[in-house]
């Protein structure tokens, strides 16, 4: 395979001057780049907003060895106990070590509170960069040791504008409407956006085909259908669905929860649905089944 053939890990920014959005973050992270040392860090926020892009930059621009782990995979306490503290005990001839915890919502509650320990008895020279979509999903006493930060997408004028860059980097033709288009309908996901992008070239050229894209219109569709429960209801939201290429549901969830008044009088209820089947989105084999699975119990409510 090509090196660097994904444009997603070929333009991922390595410094500062390359990485869009979040400046409160990027002062934080220049601060610790100049002092080469960091704190317990925290990122958290929707995927595709840099929280694993700023926790690589961090330690390719300090002197440090680190270590990464991906949590969805690994997230016993054996880990803890044999892959991290196993490096954080060991001798290194640089000042810091590092270890970077992805997807750190997916570690155990046993991994997560071994964890507090671990943290406290090598921070003389270990540090720990943790990343989540859910904040919520790691424990309260673990978070009193961390410095959070709650990373929030770039604008969709800089995700253009980055996207541009890379085609021109390519040297790939290109149409401005067919840039944004693929931007109206991924952002925030600046990475998915990159992929689908990617995905769209042919022979040197954008060749930008909408109706294989997720229509982001399909959610104010929903809400029309919502508003005016039927029989028929289940049917036509699930065929929207499908029409519309979903495959993640991150988006519609909150779009449900912002718009709850609009379709329901028992707001609290539906909540509690919306947030139930959100959470078993994380581990669920189909989503799409969990989705209309929410969407039945809603129409049941009204």
């Amino acid at each position: 395979m090509k090196e660097h053939s994904l444009w997603v890990e070929k333009y991922r920014p390595n410094t500062l001057d390359t990485y869009i959005g979040n400046p409160t973050v990027k002062d934080r992270v220049q601060q610790c780049i100049e002092e080469n040392d960091v704190p317990n860090f925290m990122f958290y926020g929707p995927a595709g907003t840099g929280k694993t892009t700023i926790a690589k930059l961090i330690v390719n621009n300090i002197d440090c060895d680190y270590i990464y782990i991906n949590a969805s995979d690994e997230r016993g306490i054996d880990t803890v106990r044999d892959k991290i503290t196993g490096f954080a005990s060991t001798m290194s001839f640089k000042p810091l070590k590092v270890v970077i915890l992805d997807e750190a919502d997916f570690l155990m509650g046993a991994a997560q509170a071994a964890l507090r320990n671990v943290i406290e008895t090598y921070s003389k020279n270990t540090r720990f960069i943790f990343t989540c979509n859910y904040i919520e999903r790691i424990i309260e006493p673990l978070q009193s040791r961390l410095e959070t930060y709650k990373l929030t997408p770039p604008t969709k004028k800089d995700v253009a504008l980055n996207v541009v860059n890379i085609l021109q980097q390519e040297n790939v033709g290109f149409e401005a409407t067919d840039v944004a288009s693929i931007v109206n309908m991924y952002y925030p996901d600046v990475r998915k956006v990159i992929k689908t992008v990617q995905g769209f070239v042919r022979k040197g050229e954008l060749k930008f085909t909408r109706d294989v894209l997720v229509d982001s219109s399909y959610l104010d569709k929903m809400l029309a259908i919502l508003k005016k429960p039927s029989s028929k209801s289940f049917n036509q939201i699930r065929q929207l669905v499908a029409d519309s290429n979903v495959s993640e549901f991150d988006n519609a969830f909150r779009y449900l929860f912002d718009n709850v008044d609009e379709y329901s009088k028992s707001a609290p209820q539906i909540a509690i649905l919306i947030g139930e089947y959100q959470y078993r989105s994380v581990t669920v084999p189909d989503k799409e089944i969990n989705f209309m699975s929410l969407i039945a119990a809603i129409l049941n409510q009204l």
